[in-house]
């Protein structure tokens, strides 16, 4: 499940991920009621099984009637500190995928970002996936070639991945600004070589072993080919996080519980995907 809306005093509405069918909107009858069987089991990040129908009074309807879901297992428990991360992800996915198309090596792609995300520290999970969503989506230029000339991308090189041009030799210039106070650096001709190795295998784990040899390189210019694509300067989970902070650094002296407090009832809003609660790191 990557969002939910209120609909009705007893039902809601969800936008599913699904592995055959891409990105689907369903209602959920009564899923708000105290004893409905759907409440416990309609959970950001978990995998479920779910069977819908297209009312009878409407055969093109584009959102379908959800008729029963239930836990399928094999998901992720993502700790506290990454569920701004997980959030992120279903941002991505909303804004970046149309309904109905399907994607299915994206979903498995998300599923096991997920589970990374709860074994690893860094951000390569994020960035790794960033990557995979690009070429997904047809976005993303070929990492072993420059995108203007068609050079061969040189391993001891360093290079620019630019929203309006692609990937580029980098110039001898003052760095270009990517937004959000970052600037646009340098990735090495060997990262980008490895990164386009591992998207033609689709082998995930080596996507991610590859971003981390230029992992603050690759934030700045993914935000910057992301906000590009999106048209949108900061998403939504990413101004939360930097709401959060802002919180945490002008409140007074205080017990750690007070403050475990703020960041507890910021992850509840969100967890409940209220639209204004929809906000991540990366």
């Amino acid at each position: 499940m990557l969002h939910q809306w209120a609909w009705s005093e007893t039902s809601l509405i969800l936008d599913l991920f699904t592995r055959e069918h891409g990105r689907i909107a369903v209602v959920a009858k009564g899923a708000k009621r105290p004893y409905s069987q759907l409440r416990p089991v309609l959970m950001p990040f978990q995998r479920l099984l779910v069977l819908t129908t297209r009312p009878k009074s409407d055969e093109g309807a584009d959102i379908l009637t959800l008729r029963s879901a239930e836990y399928a297992g094999g998901g992720a428990t993502l700790p506290p500190a990454k569920l701004f991360s997980g959030f992120y992800l279903n941002e991505l996915l909303l804004k970046l995928l149309a309904r109905g198309d399907p994607h299915e090596r994206l979903f498995d792609a998300y599923a096991d970002t997920l589970l990374a995300l709860a074994h690893t520290e860094d951000e390569s999970p994020l960035r790794a996936f960033e990557l995979l969503l690009l070429r997904e989506t047809g976005v993303l230029p070929d990492l072993a070639v420059c995108t203007a000339t068609q050079a061969p991308v040189l391993p001891a090189h360093a290079y620019q991945l630019r929203a309006d041009a692609g990937l580029a030799v980098a110039s001898a210039g003052p760095a270009a600004s990517a937004g959000d106070g970052l600037r646009l650096s340098t990735v090495s001709g060997a990262t980008c070589l490895a990164l386009q190795a591992a998207l033609d295998r689709h082998d995930l784990a080596a996507l991610r072993s590859a971003t981390g040899a230029d992992l603050p390189a690759l934030k700045s210019q993914l935000r910057a080919l992301l906000v590009y694509h999106l048209g949108s300067p900061t998403l939504r989970t990413r101004q939360m996080m930097l709401d959060v902070r802002r919180l945490l650094d002008v409140a007074p002296a205080s017990p750690a519980a007070s403050a475990d407090a703020v960041i507890g009832d910021s992850l509840d809003a969100a967890a409940t995907h209220q639209p204004s609660a929809l906000t991540g790191p990366p």
